[in-house]
């Protein structure tokens, strides 16, 4: 039997409930009540062979239908007669609904949330309406979320580091913690002069709103033993701000850049030439420098789907960067130092050659074997040596 039942009604309320539709309600969003709920109940074979069942559903329904209203349709049955079985069920108001589903004091929670919004930043009720399930699951810090938001709007692009804001009860990491909510809230509320779009996501939350932040900073060996950029010491392992590295003027014609810090360490000398340190996903340090453009710049990644991955990123920043030890010939001739890749990436990227595509294709598609990867530093050291030579 699969006629509908007090559990289904709930279960119905509940999508609504985790759909954020109800609290909504609360707070500029759309009042959906009365609701209507359409009703699964016997067909008239049903009702005439089943007729006790029938009745016994009705009376079951009728029994919980405190919070709910019941809507009725008359059926002729030429053996059971006249009778009158549920067709729909109304929800007339969100108290009604709240209360069939044990939510009301959580709902009161929420309208504390909307009533202290309304009365200090009533343009972020729509955010509430937005969110009101995340809004939930933060309340005890939303005042001092407010307070944050309320500091910003008095001080656009402040010039200062989040460890000077001076709020009672706010400090860096809490801060830190909510970013991808103060990210909602204050592109809300804040003018579009004091926010830079181009600085996304948790990374970029201090360039966005104004607030310093802790340079980015790049790593690099100049490989040309005729070139000295410091003054003592043999090691030209360098790092720098960003601010300096763009303003960099190194006489070199090729820049390799390599992901892993063994490689980076190791790397032989080559005539004409600079290495820097990848570290991964994230460019943002190179970025700046305008100078890379006017050069050979060769990227050494794993064999992997991320490897690929990393070099279609680098190629939105340096779309000239060519690749190297990342085909299948060095894939092929390592094959009993492969590993294996725990989370292979999936997606199309846009930004590889025809060659890159081909192999990554056939690493995101086991081709060879399941999640096969070849890292960079297990490449055998004369195979890099010989490599370097024909570049």
């Amino acid at each position: 039997m699969k006629w509908t039942t007090v559990t289904d009604i709930r279960a119905q309320i509940d999508k609504l409930w985790n759909r954020g539709s109800l609290l909504a309600c609360l707070c500029e969003g759309e009042n959906i009540f009365p609701l209507r709920l359409t009703v699964k109940g016997p067909d008239s074979k049903e009702l005439s062979e089943r007729f006790s069942e029938v009745q016994s559903w009705i009376a079951r329904l009728k029994e919980s239908a405190k919070f709910f209203r019941i809507e009725w349709k008359k059926i002729n049955h030429r053996i059971v007669g006249t009778n009158e079985i549920p067709s729909a069920i109304w929800i007339d108001s969100l108290d009604d609904a709240l209360r069939l589903t044990g939510r009301r004091e959580v709902a009161d929670q929420f309208i504390e949330l909307v009533k202290i919004t309304g009365d200090k930043q009533p343009k972020l009720l729509t955010w509430l309406a937005k969110r009101p399930l995340r809004a939930l699951e933060i309340a005890k810090d939303w005042p001092q979320l407010l307070l944050i938001v309320d500091w910003l709007i008095r001080h656009n692009r402040p010039g200062v580091y989040l460890r000077q804001i001076d709020l009672p009860g706010i400090h860096t990491k809490f801060i830190e913690g909510y970013r991808n909510v103060l990210i909602e809230l204050l592109d809300i509320v804040l003018p579009e002069t004091a926010i830079d779009k181009t600085s996304r996501g948790i990374t970029g939350f201090c360039r966005r709103y104004g607030f310093l932040d802790k340079p980015l900073r790049a790593r690099f060996r100049v490989l040309d033993q005729n070139i000295r950029l410091l003054s003592a010491g043999s090691d030209q392992d360098i790092t720098v701000t960003e601010e300096t590295f763009s303003a960099l003027q190194i006489p070199v014609s090729k820049v390799f850049i390599t992901e892993n810090e063994i490689n980076f360490l190791a790397f032989p000398v080559v005539a004409d030439a600079i290495l820097i340190f990848g570290a991964g996903y994230g460019f943002n340090n190179l970025s700046s420098a305008q100078w890379l453009h006017h050069k050979k710049i060769y990227y050494w990644g794993d064999i992997d789907t991320h490897g690929f991955a990393i070099l279609n990123q680098l190629r939105g920043i340096l779309p000239d960067v060519k690749s190297f030890l990342m085909d299948t010939q060095t894939l092929l001739g390592h094959r009993e130092l492969w590993g294996f890749e725990s989370n292979p990436e999936k997606a199309n990227l846009a930004r590889l050659t025809p060659e890159e595509t081909k192999l990554y294709d056939q690493l995101r598609n086991n081709h060879w074997g399941e999640n096969i990867r070849l890292e960079q530093e297990r490449v055998g050291f004369k195979f890099l040596t010989d490599v370097l030579e024909e570049l």
